[in-house]
């Protein structure tokens, strides 16, 4: 594999790999509905803001959410809402899993 193909798949395994957690799907999937604070994103996550924020960094180096700080709040939304198609990919795998799995029955 040439090194700017490798290079390009790297990439794409980080950014991949920032939404294989399911805190941060959550989070994505929360943040689509809009803009949010960390304090209502730790509070329907249930986890403390120290963690809730670690989980909204990788997604932010990823590219896929931004923040910006108000005050002494940070809000975030997502970057790109693209990232909603991965999220729709991932429930038809689903569905054709559950599908298969019944017709086999």
């Amino acid at each position: 594999m040439e090194p700017k193909t490798r290079a390009r798949f790297e990439t794409r395994a980080r950014i991949m790999k920032s939404l294989a957690h399911s805190t941060r799907l959550f989070l994505v999937d929360e943040l689509s509905r809009g803009e949010r604070c960390v304090c209502d994103l730790t509070d329907l996550v249930g986890a403390d803001v120290s963690t809730v924020s670690k989980h909204l960094a990788v997604l932010r180096n990823a590219g896929i959410v931004e923040d910006e700080k108000r005050g002494a709040m940070v809000f975030y939304r997502l970057r790109v809402p693209c990232a909603l198609g991965f999220l729709d990919c991932v429930e038809s795998v689903l569905a054709e899993t559950k599908d298969r799995a019944e017709a086999a029955r």
